[in-house]
């Protein structure tokens, strides 16, 4: 027999990004207009465990949409990933009776809610989780998009952009770090976006030589006098890359770590959009009883995932966007 939702749970976990606001806003008036209530629960899963909540309504989620960060905060909780910060966490849910919990975040934050869920039925009590992919790293192996990648782009280029401009005036090479980890999608659509001279990412073995002394030197030849590397985090020590850079070419370059500035800032209208819609789709799943899923994107399309399944999924890097790069700086280097 399906279990009617009557009062379902909100949060962000790990890392922020922008339009976490928007997913908490669709989530929370999705849910009110089903009749259903809403809980924030304040920094993730901590929150549960510490009993740190707020009661939602209409109001509560106005004028957010276009804000960046999240107002529910977020945290990292070693304490939830063993059992007695689980049960802690379970023991809140009981005390709110929420039927349901609605996690906005990564790979970490969906893999916490499945614990919690597993936990709860061992139980004897009956909670569904849904997982909304937000980071901008772009690297939840089920979901094609995520929340915040398109707002981190821009961000990026357009600091970049600023960048050039000093670059150029001095005739120096630049070599700027951007996030990934794990993932170099942020830094490739950047470095494409920029007309980058070389872009470093964790999934292509870096060759020096290759990668960066010759794709300098063919700029130079075509004329160019100043030069852009793109580094994802996860590539190389950027320090070490720079230097690198003035001990076999000769040149000074400029280092600039863009850090956590890519989280910031206001989402875009792409942030946005899709937020709204798959907060509203996970609110849909857990109405109708769809089990612990995930909400995500495939081929333009909002698809709701068994949550297994979708954290067995890896994300195979498509090294298109390199081909493209490569095409594109192979013959002159200029932007």
């Amino acid at each position: 027999m399906e279990k009617q939702i009557k009062r379902i749970g909100v949060l962000t976990s790990g890392g922020d990004a922008p339009g976490m606001n928007a997913a908490v806003r669709a989530v929370v008036r999705t849910a009110l207009s089903r009749g259903i209530d809403c809980v924030g629960i304040r920094r993730g899963w901590n929150g549960l465990i510490n009993s740190d909540f707020i009661r939602m309504d209409t109001s509560s989620v106005s004028h957010i949409i276009n804000k960046g960060g999240t107002v529910l905060y977020t945290a990292r909780s070693e304490e939830f990933r063993q059992t007695a910060g689980q049960d802690k966490a379970l023991a809140t849910c009981r005390l709110l009776g929420l039927d349901a919990i609605v996690a906005i975040g990564g790979d970490g934050t969906f893999r916490g809610a499945l614990a919690l869920s597993r936990r709860a039925a061992e139980k004897g009590y009956q909670l569904q989780v849904a997982g909304v992919p937000a980071t901008i790293d772009n690297d939840i192996g089920c979901s094609h998009y995520t929340i915040g990648f398109d707002t981190a782009c821009n961000t990026a280029v357009e600091c970049i952009d600023r960048l050039r401009d000093t670059m150029q005036s001095h005739e120096r090479c630049s070599v700027v770090e951007v996030m990934g980890r794990r993932a170099g999608y942020l830094a490739l659509y950047v470095g494409i976006s920029v007309g980058a001279t070389a872009v470093l990412i964790p999934e292509r073995e870096l060759d020096f030589e290759r990668d960066v002394v010759e794709k300098i030197r063919r700029a130079r030849l075509a004329g160019t006098t100043h030069y852009m590397v793109v580094v994802a985090e996860g590539a190389g020590n950027t320090m070490e890359i720079s230097q690198q850079i003035h001990d076999e070419i000769g040149l000074d370059p400029r280092v600039t770590v863009l850090g956590h500035i890519q989280r910031g800032g206001a989402p875009s209208a792409r942030d946005r959009e899709t937020a709204s819609r798959m907060g509203y789709k996970a609110v849909e799943a857990v109405a109708q009883n769809a089990g612990n899923c995930v909400i995500a994107t495939q081929e333009g399309r909002l698809v709701v995932m068994d949550m297994e399944k979708a954290l067995a999924m890896t994300k195979e890097f498509n090294m298109d966007r390199y081909d493209i790069l490569e095409a594109l700086t192979n013959n002159s280097g200029i932007r």
